[in-house]
C-alpha cells in the first residue's frame, strides 16, 4: 500500500510538485506557459479565482469519472454473473464461435483465469487492499486516463470480491463464478477482463511518463 500511495500520491499544492514535471491544465496545455496551468504568474485562474480553487472541480470530476467508470464495470460484471447461475450453471456449454470461444459456467476459488485455489482467503485481502488503496487517493487524482483505468480495477476488484464475500463455500472463501471459455485458454469473468485492461493501461500510461495526478515525466 505505500508503493501504491508513493505512484499515485501527489503534493496538495502546486509548488511541492517539484522538478521535471509538467502538469497539464484542463486542456491539456504544461503548467507553466504563459497564462496557463497552477505556474501561471498572477497565481489566479481565468475567473479570477486562486488556482488551487480552480483546480478543485476538474479533480472532482476525475473522481466522479474514476467511480463512474468502476460502477459500470461492477453493475456488468454482477449483472452477468446473475445470468450464468440461473441460465447456465449446470447445463452444457453454450458455443458462441465454435469450439474457440464458449459460455460455461465454472466455480473458480483462485486468483484470475483459476490460479492459486489454495490461497483464496489471500486473494480476497488483496482485493479489499486494492479497493481500499484506490478509494483513499482518488482525491488526489487528475489524469483522466488514469482514472479509466483506476476505475477498471476498482470494477473488477469489486465484482471479485462481491463473489468471494457472498457466494459458497464461505465468507471471504467464496469461489467466483467464471463463464467464457476461449480454447486452449482459462476460464474467466467480466471482472478478471476489468482488471487486465485497467492494469494495461496504467503500464502504457506509465511508458509514456503521465502520472496519476497529471504531471508528465520530461525524460
Amino acid at each position: 500500500m505505500a508503493e501504491a500511495e508513493r505512484i499515485i500520491g501527489t503534493p496538495d499544492t502546486p509548488d511541492a510538485a517539484g522538478g521535471g514535471k509538467e502538469r497539464p491544465d484542463a486542456e491539456g496545455t504544461p503548467a507553466g506557459e504563459p497564462g496557463t496551468g497552477p505556474a501561471a504568474g498572477a497565481g489566479t485562474s481565468g475567473t479570477g479565482e486562486p488556482e488551487a480553487t480552480a483546480g478543485r472541480p476538474r479533480g472532482r470530476r476525475r473522481i466522479a469519472v474514476l467511480f463512474a467508470v468502476a460502477a459500470f464495470a461492477y453493475a456488468l460484471d454482477l449483472i452477468s454473473k446473475l445470468i450464468v447461475v440461473a441460465k447456465l450453471e449446470h447445463h452444457p456449454p453454450i458455443e458462441i464461435i465454435g469450439d474457440w470461444l464458449k459460455f460455461e459456467a465454472i466455480r473458480n476459488a483462485g486468483a484470475a483465469f483459476g490460479f492459486g485455489e489454495a490461497f483464496t482467503v489471500i486473494f480476497t485481502m488483496i482485493a479489499a487492499a486494492v479497493i481500499v488503496v484506490i478509494a483513499r487517493l482518488a482525491r488526489k487524482l487528475y489524469s483522466l486516463p488514469w482514472a479509466i483505468a483506476l476505475g477498471l480495477l476498482l470494477g473488477g476488484a469489486l465484482g471479485n470480491l462481491t463473489d468471494r464475500i457472498f457466494r459458497a463455500p464461505g465468507v471471504f472463501e467464496g469461489a467466483v463464478v467464471d463463464f467464457i471459455a476461449p480454447k486452449h485458454f482459462a476460464v474467466f469473468n467480466l471482472a478478471d477482463s476489468a482488471i487486465v485492461c485497467g492494469g494495461v493501461l496504467i503500464v502504457l500510461l506509465s511508458f509514456r511518463g503521465l502520472d496519476p495526478d497529471g504531471t508528465v515525466h520530461k525524460d
